[in-house]
């Protein structure tokens, strides 16, 4: 009781998310017994992860890639690709929203550092105001499924602490997140295409100059997640590897080739990166050692028969799962809810037949989500700030994409094949 007494607050007084952790896994230890020093091995235990190399790597080249001018280039060759089709300035907004996320990591960035070229250009085309504050705030979090999404690596990397039977390889979750992150490009595809139809959005003809322009100024960054998806899936280097090849190719590009960033701005680079790898390495750290202790306490198994006792269906338990997790992406960032909520979770999912690279798939489809879900999804808060909008005038602009987006998730969940059929028929003999 003492116990708990203290971590509220911890709580009130707004102490950090890792200090709380690390005072539950203290008091817990320390109330059964055991010696405290348990702790700092879990913290250690961290170190012999290998493709926890591939998280700070993979933040600092996205970070790189940030400061660069990549973002213009990929707006410029998706438009010339995409522009003539109707709703292609939409269209193209989406999937350079994705690309660069998935590439950075971070929704916030996506939504600063191409918000400020796609919001007044679909203005200018005659998109309505809703509309184009909608979609930029919606799409800004739409790579977290695509390769080398880090909140996928870093939940490979948890799930993989857990010893479950089944296993759970980083570059079988890149491979289970295509499709399902296909279709949720498909469907908002599909709305953007109807909105632009129906306001006569006028569209552009194609300029096939303007292409090869464009694909002459991206020479540079095309190939770049091309060799990373081919080398991961060809088994020619590890996604650890992946991750060192991504920093070198960018710090050629960008610093020795394109001269977009000098190296004077790369120590400022590196501290930003690391501060949040930083932030997120050592929340694993410590709940790492927080889920040993719920471990040994038989908590997730208790969890399960408390839930299995009310819960008989399988189906039931994904309904409440979905709205379980689409409130807790409202409230935490996806690392936050990674750390936190997979190792008490995944046990339960996995209890009732969900395979863990689904779970982890249905888990980040469900954040994504959340961080536009009104009333405190962090991108409502980030794009207002941005847009200079009010938050309520946010909350209306993304419901249409927020219902949208809920439907992609329901088909994830429900269609367990969509899923899994690619990692299956890439281990089939």
């Amino acid at each position: 009781m003492a116990g708990t007494l203290i971590l509220l607050l911890l709580v009130i007084l707004g102490t950090p998310l890792f200090a709380i952790i690390a005072s539950s896994a203290l008091i817990g230890f320390y109330s059964e017994g055991i010696d405290l020093s348990v702790i700092a091995i879990e913290i250690y235990r961290i170190t012999d992860t290998p493709v926890l190399l591939a998280i700070p790597l993979f933040t600092f080249a996205g970070y790189v890639l940030g400061e660069s001018k990549a973002s213009h280039r990929l707006v410029r060759m998706t438009n010339a690709l995409l522009g003539w089709m109707p709703g292609g300035l939409a269209v193209v907004s989406l999937f350079a929203c994705a690309f660069f996320t998935a590439l950075t990591g971070a929704s916030g960035a996506t939504i600063i550092a191409l918000g400020a070229i796609l919001y007044p250009a679909m203005k200018q085309a005659g998109y309505p105001e809703r509309f184009n504050l909608g979609l930029i705030t919606s799409s800004g979090s739409l790579g977290l499924l695509f390769p080398p999404s880090i909140a996928l690596i870093l939940y490979g990397v948890i799930a993989q602490q857990m010893d479950l039977e089944q296993s759970v390889a980083i570059d079988d979750l890149f491979i289970a997140g295509l499709l399902p992150g296909l279709v949720m490009l498909a469907l908002l595809v599909a709305w953007s295409m109807y909105k632009s139809v129906s306001e006569k959005i006028p569209t552009t003809v194609f300029d096939s100059k303007e292409l090869i322009s464009a694909l002459r100024e991206s020479v540079w960054e095309v190939p770049l997640p091309i060799i990373l998806v081919a080398g991961i899936y060809s088994g020619y280097f590890a996604v650890s590897e992946a991750a060192a090849v991504a920093v070198m190719y960018v710090l050629i590009v960008d610093v020795l080739i394109l001269r977009e960033v000098t190296l004077k701005q790369l120590p400022t680079i590196m501290r930003d990166s690391m501060v949040l790898v930083g932030g997120v390495l050592i929340i694993l750290g410590v709940s790492l050692a927080s889920t040993n202790y719920l471990i040994d306490t038989e908590v997730p198994t208790k969890l399960f028969d408390f839930i299995r006792e009310h819960i008989d269906s399988k189906l039931t338990f994904l309904i409440l799962l979905n709205i379980f997790l689409l409130v807790l992406g409202m409230m935490l960032d996806v690392f936050s809810a990674l750390v936190i909520i997979v190792p008490l979770t995944l046990p339960i999912a996995v209890g009732y037949g969900i395979h863990p690279i689904h779970f982890g798939i249905i888990f980040l489809a469900n954040m994504q989500i959340g961080y536009f879900t009104p009333p405190v999804g962090m991108n409502l808060f980030i794009a207002s700030y941005r847009f200079k909008k009010p938050i309520t005038e946010l909350y209306y602009a993304t419901i249409p994409f927020m219902l949208i987006l809920f439907v992609a998730v329901l088909i994830i969940t429900y269609w367990p094949a969509l899923t899994m059929s690619l990692v299956e028929l890439r281990h089939a003999p």
